[in-house]
């Protein structure tokens, strides 16, 4: 699913002539896709190892400080319009779902919720669930960074097979 979605997403801005480089950052930068699809895409557009990684890494990172910082007032506001509530609703629901493994490993567990790569967990996820759990700025975010990292490591494995 993340595949078909990153190369619909490529095809969309490479047809509007983004640099090649930016496409990964871009794709990082998108829940559900993250780092994961950011490695993906780059490695199917050849760019450089390093860069990618780098690239990938910071667009799936920039978001994760405004969620820790601001997703409740953002979902309160959204409340006030029905149609969005309902929205929130569900977004809470799934983090609501996937915060047991958070609370029972804490730190740990919010390290490999955001760590292993797979469909449902990332920087985005855990970062609403950590703001949903009141976790503080300071403890949550070098662990969803490392996290990241670590995702980005595995990710760089499977697309181009180094690390």
């Amino acid at each position: 699913m993340v595949e078909s979605i990153v190369n619909a997403f490529s095809a969309f801005l490479e047809s509007n002539n983004i640099p090649t480089e930016l496409i990964p950052f871009l794709i990082s930068l998108f829940p559900i896709l993250e780092i994961r699809g950011g490695m993906i895409a780059a490695f199917a557009l050849d760019v450089d190892f390093i860069p990618a990684f780098i690239l990938c890494y910071l667009g799936n990172m920039i978001p994760i400080p405004f969620i820790l910082l601001f997703i409740r007032k953002v979902f309160k506001l959204m409340r006030k319009f029905k149609p969005l509530g309902k929205i929130v609703d569900k977004m809470e629901a799934k983090a609501d779902k996937k915060k047991d493994t958070i609370v029972k490993y804490e730190e740990w567990g919010l390290l490999l919720f955001v760590g292993i790569p797979l469909p449902g967990t990332g920087g985005w996820t855990g970062a609403l669930i950590a703001a949903l759990m009141d976790l503080r700025l300071k403890k949550c975010l070098p662990i969803i960074a490392l996290g990241v990292f670590i995702a980005g490591l595995i990710m760089s494995l499977i697309t181009y097979g180094i690390f």
